[in-house]
């Protein structure tokens, strides 16, 4: 695969940040720790508000040698330069998504159930989400837990690669990477922790 996957995924989500902590520090917190694949995904901001928020923070991403990833958008993630834009099952298909990016852009793909993950290994997705591993907390209406064995299947029927997600924490983490993730995306155990700066280290001590 041309597409060579970080660790560790966080992904920022105003919603499950600890107030008053503003995208800016979490962001700042998390580079500063190393973190180098960083998605923004805001369910309730306006269009608007999605533009500004990813136009800050892709062009702070890129300056530290990083990933940005936008959640759902493509049309943003094209207007703000975004390294990529991550697709769920009710967004754009991947390859119309393609066609909205700039050329070279990464396309990841959110996968629920095995039949999900072998479609998507026949696109052109540069990598497959698969979850929720664990019970989460960062969904309204979550899809059913697949568990670290569905995990194992998932892995099984992609090459693509691989991101364990949902209830992910420093203690299942590794767990995720031996069963067959190559990365593990983090929502609340990373951006709801007090010091978000340590918690994200903790996790690459973990899992590098």
């Amino acid at each position: 695969m041309g597409f060579s996957i970080p660790r560790l995924y966080a992904i920022i989500d105003p919603a499950h940040t600890v107030p008053p902590r503003g995208i800016a520090a979490v962001l700042d917190d998390l580079l500063s720790a190393g973190v180098k694949l960083i998605q923004y995904r805001d369910k309730q901001a306006s269009s608007r508000e999605l533009f500004q928020n990813s136009s800050e923070m892709a062009s702070r991403v890129q300056q530290a040698n990083g990933i940005f990833i936008v959640n759902d958008r493509a049309d943003i993630a094209r207007a703000v330069d975004a390294d990529g834009v991550h697709l769920g099952q009710e967004d754009l298909p991947v390859e119309l998504a393609r066609r909205v990016l700039n050329p070279g852009k990464c396309v990841g793909y959110s996968t629920h159930n095995l039949a999900q993950v072998m479609e998507a290994d026949k696109s052109s997705a540069d990598y497959v989400a698969f979850g929720p591993i664990f019970p989460t907390r960062s969904k309204e209406r979550p899809d059913a837990v697949v568990g670290l064995e569905g995990l194992r299947q998932a892995r099984e029927a992609t090459r693509k690669p691989l991101v364990a997600i949902g209830g992910m924490t420093v203690e299942n983490a590794c767990a995720a990477i031996d069963a067959g993730a190559d990365s593990v995306a983090v929502i609340s155990d990373l951006i709801g922790a007090a010091d978000i700066g340590s918690r994200a280290r903790e996790y690459l001590r973990e899992i590098l």
